[in-house]
C-alpha cells in the first residue's frame, strides 16, 4: 500500500470532509482519521503536490471577504451652507446692480491681474462671489449648491465652507499673480472645484490604509479628476487654469484634513465658528474692495 502524507488537519470532522469531498471531486483519493482528539486527512504520497494546490485554490477561494472600510460620518445639517452660499452670490448681485454700493464695486473686486500684482490681494476672494450674467451666476450657484452640500456633509458644513473659501481665494490668488497684467476673471467656480478637490483628495486619503484592491483606493481621486475633466473644461469663456487650481488647493486641503492629527482636531473646532470665520474672510475682503 502507497504511503499516505496528512494534507490537512480540524478538530471538526465537518471541515475534513468538505475537503475530502472536494479532492474526490477531482479524482484525488483520500481519506480521514482521527488522531489525538483530531482529524486528519490524508491522500497518497504521490498525490501530495496535486492535493495540495487544489487544497490552497480551495482555501482562496473560500476565504471571509475583507472586511468593508467603515463607513465616512455624514455630518447634519449641510443645506445650512448652501443657503448662505446662495444668499451671498444674490446679494452681492443684488448690490452691485441696484448701485447700493458704490458704481465701480464690480471693477474693483473682480480678479484683475494687475491690481493683485500691485498688492490688492482681497481681489481674490471678492471675485468669488461676482458673475458676468445671469447665466453665469445660475450655473455657479447650482454647482456650488451640488458640491456644497456634499463637502458639508463630509466635512461639517462651517469646516467645508472655511475650507473652500480659503482654498478658492488662495488659488484666485496664485492665479492673479502669475496671470498677464490685462488679465480679469470673476466668478464662484474656482471655489466650487476647491470643494471638488476636497472631496477626493479627503476620501483617497482615508481609504489609503484599508485592505482594499488599488482600484477602490484610487476610485475617488479618479472620479474627481474625471468630474474636473468633464465639468471644469468645457466651455467657450472657461478659466481652466482657474479650475485646476482650485481642485489643486482643494485637493491640499482635502488631503491635509484627512491627517490623523488633523483629523482629531478639526471636530473640537464647533461648525458655527468655523463658518463664520468663512463668512468674516468675505466682509474683510469686500471692505478692502470697497474702502
Amino acid at each position: 500500500m502507497e504511503p499516505e502524507v496528512e494534507v490537512y488537519r480540524s478538530r471538526r470532522r465537518a471541515d475534513c470532509a468538505e475537503r475530502s469531498f472536494m479532492l474526490v471531486a477531482v479524482a484525488i483519493e483520500c481519506r480521514i482519521i482521527a488522531y489525538d482528539g483530531q482529524f486528519l486527512l490524508q491522500v497518497a504520497e504521490a498525490d501530495v503536490p496535486r492535493a495540495m494546490a487544489q487544497m490552497s485554490q480551495y482555501e482562496a477561494e473560500n476565504a471571509a471577504p475583507e472586511p468593508l472600510p467603515p463607513a465616512m460620518r455624514l455630518y447634519p445639517n449641510a443645506w445650512v451652507g448652501c443657503v448662505l452660499y446662495a444668499a451671498w452670490l444674490f446679494g452681492v448681485a443684488y448690490a452691485i446692480s441696484n448701485g447700493l454700493v458704490r458704481l465701480d464695486a464690480f471693477s474693483r473686486g473682480d480678479l484683475y491681474g494687475a491690481g493683485v500684482q500691485s498688492g490688492q490681494w482681497w481681489r481674490a476672494w471678492t471675485a468669488l462671489t461676482l458673475h458676468l450674467s445671469g447665466a453665469h451666476l445660475a450655473g455657479n450657484l447650482l454647482g456650488g449648491i451640488w458640491f456644497g452640500y456634499l463637502a458639508g456633509q463630509q466635512f461639517g458644513v462651517g469646516t467645508a465652507w472655511l475650507l473652500t473659501v480659503t482654498g478658492g481665494g488662495l488659488a484666485n490668488l496664485l492665479e492673479g499673480l502669475i496671470a498677464p497684467p490685462g488679465y480679469r476673471s470673476a466668478g464662484a467656480s474656482t471655489a466650487i472645484f476647491t470643494a471638488l478637490g476636497m472631496m477626493a483628495a479627503h476620501t483617497w486619503r482615508l481609504g489609503t490604509g484599508a485592505s482594499q484592491g488599488w482600484l477602490r483606493r484610487w476610485a475617488p481621486l479618479g472620479a474627481g479628476v474625471v468630474l474636473l475633466g468633464w465639468l471644469g473644461t468645457a466651455g467657450k469663456h472657461t478659466d481652466v487654469m482657474a479650475h485646476l487650481l482650485g481642485f489643486a488647493f482643494g485637493g491640499a486641503l482635502g488631503w491635509l484634513a484627512a491627517e490623523p492629527r488633523i483629523d482629531r482636531l478639526l471636530p473640537a473646532v464647533p461648525q458655527w465658528m468655523a463658518g463664520l470665520i468663512a463668512m468674516a474672510i468675505m466682509v474683510v475682503a469686500w471692505g478692502f474692495a470697497l474702502g
